[in-house]
């Protein structure tokens, strides 16, 4: 029996009215929804891009050390980095890490500048041809141009014939943020007269970098250490200091003064004064050459070529964490033979249990052990301060800082050297800030691996997903049957 139009149309109406509120509840959700999500993309898209980007690249490319936080941190003063770049030409890696630095301290403003616009902008801090993506951090009556050149550095490999680039985008920025915030820069002074070696090219760039001037001079004609010295440092040298010298030397530490040592064995002759600021503290010089017996210690088939251990401290904590290995090559022992009272002598570097010192020197025609050669073990650096704050870093190798062997070590040397000269002129934040490599580790593997691969995923895979499909259907097809 049909029911009465009447009764269908109202069903018709109640069907309609029901679909219409679910309707409207769905638009209403779905509005809130909206609001909800559009709200939160406001709140996340003035938030700090430390807390809305993440590094997951291998290179860490779009993070920042600790060491950059310490001075963002501690600024006073407004700092102002102009980003000198046309529009459309950003580039992403510059961008966020200068979105880290503006989000890092209010004392920071980042500025755009086209040279489109604004083409004569740049030529009142530089006379160099600018490119874009170039910087210009300014404080005050103080800037400091940055070239995109500077940022992303290209060194040639020797082996490869080829060029390595890498980003040194943060230690250039945080260099000439602490450059122009300092009124003063704190100098180093290098003794010469004992025909001393010039500090190797990597070296002195990267105290140059760090903002710390640096002056020859010499105890022979000067009536003493410079009142404004942050540091002297001793860079090897091949004859001995006088005996006023080194009095001149231990009354500087011993008021608070601070030395940097690199000196290791001379082909002729000692350096008996030198000697005697160590000696002072109860630390003596073997004679002769360190070898090392465990192969584990020594690099390149070579066993006066030496790679210590680090202990823990200020100075090596970097290099342990990232997993970086210093090289020594041709070394004098260093033994520390009993507490003086006159201060508290740290072993920075240490040899094995079974290293020897060749007491034949640059003489030595075996590097098995001889009679008269002094078992170890030595320490090859160490660090040293007394009770008037003075500090003294002993490098037991001449040749550890040459731009070979820091090149060997991946740049640990130069690291090493720089954190004993930030440490002892007490700005542990200037420790080196390595640049980031940008070169491309790839992966290789044989012909037959390559084809083993393409057949399981152009073949194998494929026929097995089908498989597994097929089965799924003729299952269904089969619970469907016996339903019926």
């Amino acid at each position: 029996m049909k029911k009465p139009e009447s009764e269908r149309v109202l069903e018709r109406r109640q069907r309609n009215g029901i679909a219409f509120r679910g309707g409207s509840y769905s638009l209403l959700l779905t509005v809130i929804v909206l609001a909800i999500l559009i709200v939160v993309n406001i709140f996340v898209s003035v938030l700090p891009a430390s807390l809305t980007k993440f590094d997951i690249s291998a290179a860490k490319l779009y993070s920042i050390t600790s060491n950059t936080k310490v001075v963002v941190n501690a600024l006073e003063q407004d700092v102002t980095i102009y980003w000198i770049v046309q529009s459309g030409q950003e580039d992403e890696v510059i961008e966020n890490l200068l979105d880290k630095y503006d989000s890092l301290s209010e004392h920071i403003e980042v500025v755009k500048k086209n040279p489109d616009v604004f083409p004569t902008f740049a030529q009142q801090y530089t006379d160099e041809m600018v490119q874009n993506n170039s910087l210009v951090v300014e404080c005050g009556e103080r800037n400091r141009f940055i070239s995109y050149a500077d940022i992303y550095i290209q060194e040639a490999d020797l082996y490869s014939y080829a060029y390595n680039t890498s980003f040194d985008g943060e230690g250039a920025i945080t260099s000439a943020i602490d450059y122009v915030v300092s009124e003063e820069l704190p100098k180093v002074y290098v003794l010469e007269g004992h025909g001393e070696a010039e500090l190797p090219a990597s070296f002195r760039e990267q105290i140059e970098k760090e903002n710390m001037e640096l002056q020859s001079f010499s105890l022979l004609t000067s009536e003493g250490i410079p009142e404004d010295a942050a540091c002297v440092l001793i860079y090897a040298p091949e004859s001995d200091i006088s005996e006023e010298e080194r009095n001149l030397l231990a009354d500087y530490m011993a008021e608070g003064g601070k030395l940097l040592v690199v000196a290791g064995p001379l082909e002729n002759g000692a350096l008996e004064n030198l000697y005697g600021l160590l000696e002072d503290y109860g630390v003596e010089v073997q004679e002769g050459i360190v070898v090392e017996a465990d192969r584990d210690y020594f690099a390149f088939q070579t066993p006066y070529v030496l790679i210590p251990d680090m202990a823990d401290g200020e100075i090596t904590d970097s290099l342990i964490e990232e997993h970086y290995y210093p090289i020594m090559p041709i070394a004098s022992g260093l033994t520390v033979k009993e507490e003086t009272g006159n201060g508290t002598v740290t072993e920075l570097l240490t040899t094995s249990d079974y290293a020897f010192s060749k007491v034949s020197g640059y003489g030595l025609s075996t590097y098995e052990r001889e009679e008269g050669d002094m078992d170890g073990p030595f320490a090859l650096a160490v660090s040293i301060e007394n009770d008037k704050e003075g500090k003294l870093v002993w490098f037991a190798s001449s040749g550890f800082l040459e731009d070979m062997y820091n090149a060997y070590s991946s740049g640990a040397n130069g690291d090493l050297g720089m954190n004993a000269l930030s440490s002892l002129i007490g700005e542990s934040e200037a420790m080196a800030i390595r640049s980031k490599s940008l070169n491309y580790n790839y992966l290789t593997i044989s012909a037959s691996t390559s084809s083993f691969l393409k057949v399981m995923m152009i073949g194998i895979f494929p026929l097995l997903y089908l498989g597994f499909g097929i089965g799924v259907v003729l299952n269904r097809r089969r619970l469907q049957s016996e339903a019926v």
